[in-house]
């Protein structure tokens, strides 16, 4: 019998099981079936801390959603239309997300006694009714994936691994998508292994026929491409789209680019990507430890070369004083940050921006730092660009701040075209610049560009162009530009307000700030930073979309602060701050502007959700103050 094809506009699925069961690349490769049809999208990969959690287990579920649709989406969704269980586990960990009448796939393999226990179930739920709510698909997904797959002479054990190709190659039948892609991708990933590889497809292949011949679905979907732009398009992470900004900020300022780097999560994978840019004139260095990463970057720069060091916040700690040194020496730095939950170790696959503060405070005396953020996936490359641009025009180092959900997530990403892209100068000191009075002329590196405060770098071995350089206070003002070790009070103070002035200096090379502000008569803003732009956005169109009026800005750059930004905060009856975090941008707000910065705050190790954060919204929206006469 065949099915009934449905059309939705979008669709959120989320693919949950073991750690072990290749649930992430069951959603990749879902993923880019999307991306190739044309869907827009917003994925969020979700994984246990644990290198390998007990199995069958609560904490050791992953799980993997993807939000496509047929228009421009911001996030990857709040709830799941669709959740593929493969085992009592992934069950119980997702059931509650889900709305009444979504459809769940489970696998009913592993709902044995033992495994029900594991997670606290007295009954099944595949038998006591608790799931009447739903729309079940309880199918034996591991007995149809070793059938499938019996005629290479695998182990029972290692044919069941096949079950997540099965359950991706039913998805995508479900859901209209060609899995050829999928196939080549199998083919490639285990060229090496024959027998593996013609098991998943034949497991691919056999899911997507028990979707086309059962009669357990009456129905199919299909979601139509997104209108898009023309142009290019992949789909990309924001650790890769970060990894790509890096290397064309190499190449938009001619300076090699070094990776200082010790393995952290949920930043490594800047460190792998980078690795396979050598072409492009990147080095990386994987440190023993986070300090000696950090300490290769800054000599990086001190010789000449663009220096980053990626890591998270307990990196960020333990690379405390060798950013102070770089704020010091003045030399250009680019720090990443993918923040993760903390405090400590704390949750290090689970997203959150708390390291705002860390990021502007967290050294030891006045070491000023520029901070900006990065907004989704996609613009963790624009973002890498600027914090580079900034580093190398300011010489100063530039804390550039990611998290987990940027870094994991992904999206369409329409390629730049480069030659669009603005250069970057190093404008590197080339020749004595101090004349001593007598008719020969040395070389201070501390006097100062005129607009940008920034002192000249001159790449160690130019001949003429010898200076010290050192972590201890220095003589640094016009007058005395030498460079030498000073512990004169008031050359302290001025060089300190030098160091702040410079940082300060930036605003007035950014943009103004753009508000969205469709009805142009909002009483109240919403304002954030970071990842948070997506929920943010999402929302305001819900409260629009119910008959409201509120405006949004979002800030790149939290260090400084752009000119404008005062002046924007005070055209609102309330301003309200999503964060992922206890408050940190409103206390900054409020500190500097005067003006009533009203928090919302999430601490879940998730990113806020559009409905959740529409209904907060709402209630200021309903309940803004009548404007004072």
């Amino acid at each position: 019998m065949a099915s009934t094809v449905t059309e939705l506009d979008r669709v959120v699925i989320r693919f949950a099981g073991d750690s072990g069961d290749g649930m992430q690349l069951t959603g990749d490769r879902f993923t880019q079936e999307a991306a190739v049809f044309g869907n827009d999208l917003s994925t969020l990969p979700n994984f246990p801390a644990e290198i390998r959690a007990p199995q069958g287990t609560i904490p050791g579920v992953s799980s993997f959603q993807l939000h496509f649709a047929n228009y421009d989406i911001l996030t990857p969704g709040d709830r799941p239309d669709v959740l593929v269980a493969m085992n009592p586990a992934a069950l119980r960990a997702n059931l509650g997300d889900l709305p009444r009448g979504a459809t769940i796939i489970v696998d009913t393999h592993d709902f044995t006694r033992r495994n029900l226990d594991k997670v606290g179930y007295d009954a099944s739920p595949l038998d006591d009714g608790s799931l009447a709510e739903f729309a079940v698909h309880a199918l034996d997904l591991t007995g149809m994936s070793v059938e499938a797959v019996k005629e290479f002479g695998l182990s029972r054990k290692d044919a069941a691994r096949s079950k997540n190709m099965f359950a991706l190659g039913l998805v995508s039948w479900l859901y209209g998508r060609d899995v050829a892609g999928s196939e080549e991708h199998l083919a490639a990933k285990f060229a090496g292994r024959p027998t593996i590889r013609d098991a998943n497809v034949a497991a691919l292949r056999a899911g997507w026929n028990f979707g086309e011949t059962t009669e357990a679905f009456a129905v199919s979907y299909v979601v139509k491409p997104a209108p898009v732009a023309a142009g290019r398009y992949r789909n990309i992470t924001g650790n890769t789209a970060l990894s790509y900004g890096l290397v064309a900020a190499g190449e938009l300022s001619g300076l090699p680019v070094l990776l200082g780097a010790y393995p952290i999560t949920p930043a490594s994978d800047i460190l792998h990507e980078l690795s396979k840019h050598k072409s492009f004139g990147i080095a990386t260095f994987q440190a023993e430890d986070e300090i000696a990463a950090i300490g290769a970057a800054v000599g990086a720069s001190f010789a000449g070369t663009l220096g980053v060091t990626a890591t998270s916040g307990p990196g960020v700690a333990l690379k405390s004083e060798a950013m102070g040194l770089a704020v010091m020496t003045e030399l250009p730095l680019v720090v990443v940050d993918v923040q993760r939950g903390g405090p400590s170790t704390g949750l290090p696959t689970k997203t959150e921006q708390s390291d705002l503060l860390q990021a502007l405070h967290g050294r030891n005396g006045e070491s000023p730092m520029p901070v900006i953020a990065a907004q989704s996936p996609t613009d963790c490359f624009a973002a890498a660009i600027e914090a580079a641009r900034i580093a190398i025009t300011y010489r100063t180092p530039v804390m550039l701040l990611s998290d987990g959900y940027l870094a994991n997530g992904s999206e369409p990403w329409a390629i730049p075209d480069v030659a669009s892209l603005p250069p970057i100068e190093p404008g590197f000191a080339t020749e004595p610049n101090h004349d001593r009075g007598d008719g020969t002329a040395d070389f201070w590196p501390y006097l100062r560009d005129e607009e940008t405060l920034a002192r000249p770098w001159a790449v160690p071995g130019t001949p003429g162009l010898e200076h010290r350089i050192g972590g201890l206070e220095k003589a640094g003002t016009v007058e005395t530009g030498h460079g030498n070790i000073s512990y004169d009070p008031d050359n302290h103070d001025r060089m300190v307000r030098l160091r702040q002035a410079k940082v300060q200096r930036i605003a007035d090379s950014l943009p103004p700030l753009e508000v969205d502000d469709p009805s142009g008569a909002a009483e109240v803003l919403v304002i954030g930073w970071g990842s948070t732009y997506g929920p943010i956005g999402a929302a305001c169109r819900r409260v629009r979309a119910a008959g409201h009026r509120v405006a949004q800005v979002h800030l790149r750059h939290l260090n400084p602060f752009p000119n404008d930004l005062g002046e924007i905060l005070r055209r609102y009856d309330r301003v309200v701050c999503p964060e992922m975090n206890l408050g940190q941008l409103s206390r900054l707000l409020r500190a500097e502007y005067l003006v009533d910065v009203r928090p919302i705050t999430t601490v879940r190790g998730l990113p806020f959700g559009a409905e959740a954060l529409s209904v907060e919204l709402l209630a200021h929206v309903t309940d803004t103050p009548e404007p004072t006469a």
